[in-house]
């Protein structure tokens, strides 16, 4: 029943019209400058309103553990205020990093309030499953809370969200740049999914970045588009350090990030005051870890711990194949409390059942007396070969072998259908054919 209501809800958006020909398209936005000339702005994937919603409605825990609050009393109309207003609130929230106005900002904050306030109201609804988690890496680097919005505009807080280009996860690590950071990808496991891993990993660039520029808004700038980018627009700018000034000089998607950086700060703050209603969160029960140096896959788990298959994936999305590989490291697998107590309860009973139905084969005997038995039955029958009367020998696999007697043809067909030589006489008379036609 409630994926139906979200699958209405998205149908429902898709017929919203677009705000006073703000948006030339879903991907787009069209932006006129003070003297009048128009540029089109190149919005990021994460707010383009269907991957936006069809981010969020893929989630397990939006599909069971987000209702709409109908105690909620919302007209569902966007407000319209004044800019000094928006100044005002913009200024008021508590950050370190420079929140400006102008006229791109507002863009984005009517593209939140007006086309994906819906996504926003689903958002609000499930913070508390990742804010913890952001909040808690930042500070490990002391760096400034207000970066824990930037998956927001990544990936619409969809840890298995992929971008055109092949960013990953949450924080949309493209492979290069998460390795570099430490996180594991490979046919098993894809640590930029992991929401732990790829935070601490974020953290960590995010510092880097700041030691390179020394100001916030570049290093926003520099996580979208790289820091080489970055560079070559302060060097066309004259050597200028201010985003704003650099503004003309960065690729099209960066120019509106910073802008719908600052956008998603204001709506997770003022949301109330653009009649957006959070989500009831049902979430569920708290949820711990455990380590596993073995293979184990979590369909054995959710046969065993009695927790949904869907909901184990969605607490673990690093796991590319429902495969935990605790044999290759020891890896954490994360699961309701009560699924926690069953599987130190059943632990010996798991495994044995893993090794026996699903774990690949360490050892394999081979019977090498059949094999060599086998192998000299095929040599016989390959030796009792039929000879044609055009001189050329079958095997019984279809190919053809040279033959030892002087032979009008000059080649002999091989199994692909290309054309061998013959040996002796025949290569010389050929020879003199093609010597005889070119006369």
């Amino acid at each position: 029943m409630r994926k139906r209501i979200f699958q209405l809800i998205a149908v429902l958006l898709m017929c919203i019209p677009m705000a006073q020909a703000q948006v030339n398209d879903d991907f787009e936005i069209l932006f006129t400058d003070e003297i009048g000339e128009q540029e089109v702005i190149e919005v990021p994937e994460a707010l383009t309103m269907r991957l936006a919603i069809d981010s969020m409605l893929t989630l397990y825990h939006n599909q069971n553990n987000l209702t709409i609050d109908e105690a909620c009393e919302s007209t569902g109309e966007n407000p319209s205020y004044t800019e000094d207003e928006y100044v005002r609130r913009l200024s008021r929230m508590p950050t370190v990093m420079e929140m400006p106005y102008n006229q791109v900002v507002r863009k984005f904050i009517d593209r939140y309030c007006v086309q994906l306030r819906r996504s926003v109201s689903m958002m609000l609804g499930s913070v508390n499953f990742y804010m913890p988690i952001f909040e808690q890496a930042l500070d490990s680097y002391n760096l400034p809370t207000e970066l824990k919005y930037l998956p927001v505009i990544e990936s619409a807080l969809n840890p298995k969200a992929v971008s055109r280009a092949g960013a990953t996860g949450l924080w949309q690590f493209m492979l290069a740049t998460g390795k570099q950071y430490g996180l594991r990808v490979n046919s098993l496991v894809d640590d930029r999914r992991d929401p732990i891993r790829s935070s601490f990993a974020a953290a960590q660039y995010l510092r880097d970045l700041y030691r390179i520029f020394n100001d916030w808004t570049l290093v926003i700038a520099a996580y979208n588009c790289g820091p080489e980018n970055v560079n070559k627009a302060i060097r066309r700018s004259g050597g200028s350090m201010d985003y704003w000034k650099i503004y003309p000089y960065l690729p099209s998607e960066t120019r509106g990030y910073v802008p719908a950086f600052i956008a998603a700060n204001y709506v997770m703050n003022y949301y109330c005051d653009h009649n957006i209603c959070p989500m009831l969160t049902h979430l569920p029960e708290h949820t711990d870890t455990i380590e596993v140096n073995r293979n184990i896959s979590l369909n054995t788990i959710a046969r065993f711990c009695d927790i949904d298959l869907d909901m184990l994936r969605d607490l673990n999305p690093q796991y590319r194949r429902d495969i935990v590989n605790g044999a290759t490291e020891p890896s954490l697998i994360r699961m309701t409390i009560p699924a926690i107590n069953r599987f130190i309860e059943q632990q010996d009973t798991i495994f044995a059942y893993e090794d026996s139905h699903v774990n690949k084969r360490s050892y394999v005997a081979v019977d090498e007396s059949k094999a060599s038995r086998s192998t000299s039955r095929y040599s016989t029958r390959s030796s009792n070969e039929n000879t044609n009367n055009s001189g050329r020998t079958y095997s019984r696999y279809g190919r053809s072998s040279r033959s030892s007697h002087n032979s009008a043809s000059a080649s002999t067909s091989s199994r692909y259908g290309k054309s061998q030589k013959s040996s002796g006489t025949s290569r010389s008379s050929s020879s003199s054919r093609r010597r005889g036609r070119r006369g």
